[in-house]
């Protein structure tokens, strides 16, 4: 819409199946002016003519790939789009609540935060369980002069009508991508979102770079959005999911941040090493193995199909990965020959 201050761009997170509950509850709880970037990285048939359809009837912009994206990759797409005042980052697996929108906008206009992040809940049913109340991240310097991580989420794991009548607008360090509202012109300082952070602590990142820069961080529980995360997983959302989740993918993200704050690889590091793949484990390999255990919970057999799934899942998972590593490659070193380089523009001028 054209009087919008505000501009959605929704981005893959880990799964297709869940495309319509997600951008149909936009639609029902948005009832300000926004204008919606949807990218689309190469969803199945199916959820691919949806969207063409819905695109064409509510008038968003949809921009699609051919190629699996990295979270950071689709948010700098969609952000390259972006000329309205706000930018709110949502994950294609979010559920909207009355009034979200104009919540956050509110905040921002009486605090001046640059970033917001609303009450953020996991699962279904949604808005009853916390996931993140704002939180804590920055970096300490222990008594040995090492640079370590401090992160923390406030209120995970507690019921929302436990705690929800005693919160309160504040400001915070600590905002997840499941849906973040941003001011536009902080982009301007800081640059695009770091495509080096493939899939992990990329939210981290982001918010520590805001607050370096003198801005500030806030949270506000008057918005209140769910992500439900899978299972059930079809078998399209298979591939995606374990690239997006790939030890691969999150060795390089957890290598940069490391890089680029500095920080020593102390226990937090190690912790993040040892527990590699535990989402492809749990949500892939652990309901195969029951089945072919015929149920029996935690058995010897069960256990037995866990660990021989698991090695060959992590091979399957270097080959999906190194596939598309060379599928990218490959789609932008076309995209970069289809430009005019800048002896060929020489000829043309002359």
């Amino acid at each position: 819409m054209t009087d919008s201050q505000v501009t959605i761009v929704v981005v893959p997170r880990e799964r297709f199946s869940y495309t319509r509950e997600s951008l149909e509850s936009i639609y029902r709880y948005t009832t300000i002016p926004f204008k919606l970037i949807y990218i689309d990285g190469n969803s199945p048939a199916k959820v691919q003519q949806y969207l063409q359809e819905q695109s064409q009837s509510k008038g968003f912009e949809l921009i699609r790939t051919d190629y699996y994206l990295s979270p950071n990759h689709a948010r700098n797409m969609g952000l390259a789009r972006v000329s309205t005042k706000y930018v709110v980052f949502l994950d294609n697996d979010v559920i909207a609540s009355p009034n979200w929108l104009e919540a956050l906008i509110e905040c921002a206009e009486e605090t001046g935060a640059t970033v917001i992040g609303p009450l953020m809940c996991h699962e279904e049913p949604v808005h009853e369980v916390v996931h993140c109340a704002g939180g804590e991240t920055h970096v300490v310097v222990d008594a040995t002069g090492r640079r370590r991580l401090r992160e923390k989420m406030y209120k995970q794991g507690h019921k929302v009508a436990d705690v929800l009548a005693k919160m309160e607008r504040k400001q915070t360090e600590l905002c997840e991508f499941h849906c973040m509202f941003v001011r536009t012109q902080i982009f301007e300082r800081v640059g695009m979102f770091d495509e080096g952070m493939l899939n992990t602590k990329e939210h981290l990142d982001f918010c520590m770079n805001v607050i370096q820069a003198g801005e500030t961080v806030y949270f506000e529980p008057k918005s209140i959005i769910t992500y439900v995360p899978g299972p059930p997983l079809e078998w399209t959302d298979i591939h995606f999911y374990m690239l997006r989740w790939s030890d691969a993918w999150e060795l390089r993200s957890l290598g940069r941040l490391r890089e680029k704050w500095n920080l020593a690889e102390d226990g937090y590091f190690q912790h993040k090493y040892k527990i590699l793949g535990w989402r492809r484990k749990n949500t892939i390999i652990r309901p195969l193995a029951r089945k072919l255990a015929f149920g029996w919970r935690n058995s010897l057999l069960e256990k037995g199909w866990v660990f021989g799934l698991a090695q060959v899942e992590k091979v399957l998972n270097r080959y999906l990965t190194a596939r598309h590593a060379k599928i990218l490659q490959q789609s932008q070193t076309l995209v970069y020959n289809s430009k005019p380089q800048p002896q060929e523009t020489a000829v043309l001028k002359a």
